[in-house]
Order: structure tokens, then C-alpha cells, then sequence
């Protein structure tokens, strides 16, 4: 079954992001170690290993401290107000075992001390805190975590999954605590502040083929020239040197190149994000093992307080200053 959870999640682009993020490791480094409490700091240049790691014990959370000019109203709201969870029997919890995977960032990779790193290592120690309960993260290779939750190896998966159809018939899920979105890009000379079908009919947008992005397209921008490149150095590439006027992908890896150095300020978000379930997912949750409901009810309840406190909203903003929504 290993290799299933990468064709479960195809359209998570997890080599897109980190080809992105590579030539930053050793800045990012600096720069988390900085500002991010706890001495938590982004991953050594050094590839990590690809042996599951110990489980390691998470340690106490410090209050999180605001970014400086920092604007909440940047972070989207993934909870519904209206919608407050039932706070279920805690009691009953002892430990959570945390999985995750090993290199993925900025969600989660190895640190420079060897430990578990990345926002959502950070945000299973806040759901700990909230929920006052012994924790610990164990990294493991991305295609062995399914099969470690079913052998009883972990609690829960918190490794950036995407809810699909296929997954659920695997695990059950908490809320979604973020979204993939896809956004287009273009040329900063040509940023456009809505983007619709209409405005592109006749414009050349490029797009990595075999992608759900390329789905969306062809299903709703009918009247555009669509572009398919191999990968996303040369989808890049193409709108740096005029092939195409747009480029359309997942928003996150894309601020990420936006403000890199790789991208020579030369381009810019068009138009605001693109969220359809059908083409990108339910959004990203927490895997757990199919009926245990106590624990995906008690993540549910935990996520829902963190985002009511403004925790939540401070650790977006840690790690995604600029906004992919």
C-alpha cells in the first residue's frame, strides 16, 4: 500500500515546493532561528535521512509572539464561527502520537538540531497544549505513513494531506486546517487585480501538464491558450522570458518563488485564489485511524480554540508573511 498515498495526493505539489525552497534552506535557517519561539529553525541545507526517525518528545510551547506589522486580516479564515465544536471527554486521552514526514518544508523537515521542525510540527505542539495532553512526533518517509497510523505505529497523520476521496476511505480527518489554492502569476508590468475566463480568451498561460491545474483550465478557461510544460523550473522560466503571459499553480509554492531570489522580482500574483474542491481538494487535514472518533473530535475542538484565540492566525504568519490567498 506505500505507494498509493502518492497517487492519492497527486495534486499536492510536493516536489515543486521543495525545488522552490532548496536554494533558501540555509537563509531560512537564520531567519526562523530569529523569530520563531522555542529555537525552532528551518532545515540544514543537508539532505535529512530517509530512515523514520525516534519518536521525539514535543517540547513546552512558548507563547507566540505577533509579527511585527504583521496584518491578520492576511490570514484566511478556515473555521466557521457559527460552527463551534463540542468539547469531547479529554480525559480519555493520555498521548498522542504524531506522525509526519521528513521533508517537506516549510511544513515539516528536519531541523538543524535533528528534531521535527516546520509549521506543522508547531501546530501539533500548540494542539497538545491545548488540549493538555503528552505528545511526541515521530518523521518518517511520506509514503510509509499510511501504512505506519494502520500498524498501530501513530495516532494521527500531520503531514500536509490533502482530503480526498481515496484518503477518506483510508482515514478520517479532521477539519481542515488550511487550503491549497491555485493562483495565476504574471509579469509585474501586466498584474491583472481579477482574473476571469472572459478576460483571458486569446492570452497564453502556462501550466504543468498532467496536473489538476491543467484540468481546471481546460475545464473552465476554454477561450485561453494553454501552454503545458514538464515541470516548474520551465513553467517559471516561460513567464520569465515572455512565452507565455500568465502562469497558473499552487499558490503556496508559488509565493514562495515570487519572493525568491530564483524569480528576480519579476512577477507577481494576478487575480485571487482558486479553491474548487472538484480540482484541489477539500482542504488539508489531520489523518487519523478510521473510527476514532474521540481523537479526530478532540483535534477538531483544539484547532477551533487555537484559530478563537488568535494562536493560529500568529503561526500563519510565521511562516507565510506573503500570503498565497
Amino acid at each position: 500500500m506505500q505507494a498509493n498515498l502518492t497517487s492519492f495526493i497527486g495534486h499536492r505539489p510536493r516536489g515543486s515546493l521543495r525545488a522552490v525552497l532548496k536554494p533558501y534552506r540555509l537563509l531560512s535557517a537564520l531567519a526562523f532561528a530569529l523569530t520563531l519561539s522555542g529555537g525552532v529553525a528551518h532545515a540544514q541545507s543537508a539532505p535529512p535521512s530517509e530512515t523514520a526517525q525516534p519518536d521525539q518528545p514535543l517540547p513546552n510551547l512558548a507563547a507566540p509572539k505577533p509579527v511585527a506589522g504583521a496584518a491578520p486580516q492576511a490570514v484566511p479564515g478556515f473555521w466557521d464561527p457559527r460552527r463551534r465544536p463540542d468539547r469531547p471527554d479529554l480525559s480519555r486521552l493520555t498521548v498522542i502520537r504524531f506522525l509526519t514526514e521528513t521533508d517537506y518544508p516549510p511544513f515539516n523537515f528536519t531541523g538543524p538540531d535533528g528534531n521535527p521542525a516546520g509549521f506543522n510540527v508547531d501546530l501539533a505542539r500548540m494542539i497538545c497544549d491545548e488540549i493538555k495532553v503528552t505528545c511526541t512526533v515521530q518523521m518518517r518517509r511520506f509514503e510509509t505513513l499510511l501504512d505506519a497510523i494502520s500498524s498501530n505505529r501513530g495516532d494521527a497523520i500531520i503531514a500536509s494531506l490533502a482530503v480526498t476521496p481515496q484518503l477518506r476511505a483510508r482515514l478520517d480527518f479532521s477539519d481542515p486546517y488550511y487550503r491549497a489554492p491555485a493562483r495565476f502569476v504574471s509579469r509585474r508590468d501586466s498584474v491583472m487585480r481579477e482574473v476571469r475566463p472572459e478576460f483571458l480568451e486569446g492570452r497564453k498561460v502556462g501550466v504543468i501538464a498532467g496536473t489538476s491545474h491543467e484540468a481546471y483550465l481546460k475545464a473552465m478557461f476554454t477561450d485561453a491558450e494553454l501552454h503545458a510544460y514538464a515541470n516548474d523550473e520551465a513553467l517559471r522560466a516561460g513567464l520569465r522570458r515572455g512565452e507565455v503571459d500568465f502562469i497558473f499553480g499552487d499558490a503556496i509554492a508559488l509565493a514562495y518563488w515570487i519572493n525568491g531570489t530564483d524569480s528576480g522580482d519579476c512577477c507577481a500574483f494576478s487575480g485571487g485564489p482558486f479553491v474548487e474542491s472538484r480540482y484541489f481538494g477539500e482542504g488539508i487535514g489531520i489523518g487519523v485511524r478510521k473510527g476514532n472518533d474521540l481523537l479526530r473530535q478532540a483535534l477538531n475542538w483544539a484547532l477551533f480554540r487555537l484559530w478563537e484565540k488568535g494562536r493560529y492566525t500568529d503561526l500563519w504568519l510565521r511562516y507565510f508573511s506573503v500570503s498565497p490567498f
